[in-house]
């Protein structure tokens, strides 16, 4: 249940300073999101609309698709800002200025609110700011932000992650969830709820960027490939780990072995990741009801299906159906 104040606005507040860093080669989407839901003046929502400036690391720098930031505003104004943001960065290899990671550090100390979209967590790890911290980015590069930093919680479905005064984002689009969040608790519902709809977005989306990810391309070993095509085609059939090692002529405690070594995960999580693979195809290529893609899936039933969507994806099966499906809907008339 949310608290009165997390539903509207405080009767006074000072005018918030928030202030975007713009590194050389930030991915225009990103920086755009934060200029459009802080940069435009909306003081006809509320009096004491945001008070904002780019500083780019460099003045003057190009960033991405050819554009300039050309606004005054500098290192230092950031690190005494309110909120700061970090968009994506233009290659999560590249080193942030470090004149940039002092400016980060500073406004940490201050106690500023630091949020970071997307690649821009990488920024913020490397400043320190993450350590011991949950944050998300884009599923592309979660296993690569653990890798680099593992005092990092990485918890990668999430499309934003709040821990204490440092907020994160997944890809690119969650940076607007993450950015209306902010306003929500600057503002208010009612504020936040009203930003959404002139930006013809919703004022919350439920789900996790698990369910845009690709799914994994099919494994081939000489190990074990023959067996996973066979299990894929008979994915329905109610499978078990001892079922799929007599096939194989081997025990229950080797095969886990080789299916760790082949594919990274043991028999029973690349079982339950194959039928969740199919049961998204057949939600995205089919009309069939939710029962039925939960058996041809081999999830069983449409309760274990919705538990599963639930728990991996962070929707519904109907919600993922409604966002992904291929097929016209179909004539009720």
């Amino acid at each position: 249940m949310r608290k009165e104040s997390d539903t509207a606005a405080p009767a006074s507040h000072h005018t918030p300073r928030v202030r975007v860093a713009v590194i050389p080669g930030t991915p225009v989407f990103e920086l755009a999101i934060a200029c459009e839901v802080f940069g435009v003046d909306r003081s006809d929502l509320v009096p004491g609309w945001y008070d904002f400036e780019l500083c780019p690391t460099t003045p003057g720098a190009a960033i991405a698709a050819g554009f300039v930031a050309a606004q005054p505003g500098t290192l230092q104004e950031l690190a005494e800002a309110d909120t700061v943001i970090v968009p994506g960065c233009r290659s999560v290899h590249d080193e942030p200025p470090p004149a940039l990671l002092e400016a980060l550090r500073l406004a940490n100390q201050r106690g500023a609110r630091i949020a970071a979209v997307c690649s821009g967590a990488f920024v913020l790890a490397k400043a320190g700011l993450l350590d011991g911290k949950q944050a998300t980015t884009h599923w592309m590069h979660a296993e690569e932000l653990a890798r680099r930093y593992p005092s990092v919680l990485v918890t990668a479905p999430r499309l934003y992650v709040q821990d204490g005064t440092i907020w994160t984002s997944a890809g690119t689009a969650a940076g607007i969830d993450l950015c209306l969040e902010l306003v929500r608790h600057d503002f208010g519902a009612a504020i936040a709820t009203e930003l959404a709809a002139r930006m013809v977005v919703q004022p919350h989306r439920d789900g996790s960027q698990a369910q845009f990810a690709r799914r994994p391309a099919l494994e081939r070993s000489a190990r074990l490939g023959d067996l996973l095509d066979w299990a894929r085609h008979h994915i329905a059939e109610g499978l078990s780990v001892s079922g799929l090692a007599r096939r194989a002529s081997t025990s229950d405690r080797t095969l886990a072995r080789w299916f760790v070594s082949e594919t990274g995960l043991t028999p029973q999580h690349w079982l339950l990741r194959e039928r969740l693979s199919l049961a998204r195809e057949l939600l995205e290529t089919t009309h069939l009801s939710v029962d039925l893609v939960a058996e041809r899936s081999g999830i069983g039933s449409a309760a274990n299906l919705r538990s599963r969507f639930r728990t991996d994806l962070g929707v519904t099966p109907t919600g993922y159906r409604r966002a992904f499906s291929l097929l016209e809907k179909p004539n009720r008339s």
